[in-house]
């Protein structure tokens, strides 16, 4: 089963289009959203292999959304489902697997199923997350990325946050920033590199900075001036 999640801003759009999907018996719905935000948490929260995703929402659109998500190391598969035909060319610019026009008909969403399918074999995860060799008292490990919250710098050491630990890392936060980039993390500060995925409150500051809440940290993690621009975009916001 394909596992979805169905974005738009319309409750009957919504409706619908789930209703179709679980016609096909090829998909499992996971979730739904009405905004860019909530696509993020749903995705974060279930999963997905697909993203059925309108382009005309409140606050940041679709094609934002598509953007942010192609920064990750294994996104879902985009298939805009949107009233507007003139928005295709933009779409597959951000690497949409399919663009359907409403009304949906069946045949027309089967053969965008046959391409995400197609999508979610050839990009399949292979189980292996990328590892961080660290230190923790005198002992060599490796740390999964998806463990990983954030990193800081200090001194010549990086520090890699996890939800239960704190591990030292002789690697800088350059060579670091470059590795992880691939796995949606984000470099927010000079002290610091945020894994996107565990961002869930992002809050203003004076003087244009931001403060952000990781998910199980007491820890707020500055966002510089000159970051906060390409981080809002990497966020779809």
């Amino acid at each position: 089963m394909i596992r979805a999640i169905i974005v738009d801003d319309e409750a009957p759009a919504r409706s619908e289009l789930r209703f179709l999907l679980d016609e096909t018996g090829k998909v499992e719905v996971t979730a739904e959203a009405t905004n860019v935000r909530e696509a993020i948490e749903r995705l974060k929260d279930k999963g997905a292999d697909v993203m059925f995703l309108d382009i005309q929402m409140p606050g940041a659109n679709g094609l934002q959304l598509a953007e942010a998500l192609g920064r990750l190391k294994y996104p879902p598969a985009i298939v805009f489902v949107t009233a507007y035909s003139e928005h295709a060319a933009k779409a597959f610019d951000v690497n949409a697997v399919d663009y359907l026009v409403k009304p949906v008909e069946t045949e027309r969403l089967l053969q965008a199923l046959a391409k995400v399918a197609h999508y979610t074999t050839q990009f399949a995860k292979d189980g292996s997350a990328e590892r961080i060799p660290v230190e923790k008292s005198g002992k060599k490990l490796l740390v999964s990325t998806d463990k990983i919250r954030f990193i800081m710098a200090k001194d010549d050491y990086s520090y890699l946050h996890t939800e239960q630990d704190r591990y030292l890392s002789t690697v800088s936060l350059a060579q670091l920033e470059a590795k992880l980039e691939p796995y949606g993390f984000f470099r927010v500060h000079r002290r610091y590199l945020v894994n996107l995925a565990a961002v869930e409150e992002v809050a203003p500051q004076s003087g244009g900075t931001l403060l952000l809440s990781l998910a199980g940290e007491e820890e707020k993690i500055p966002v510089s001036r000159r970051r906060v621009a390409s981080l809002k975009k990497a966020l779809g916001l």
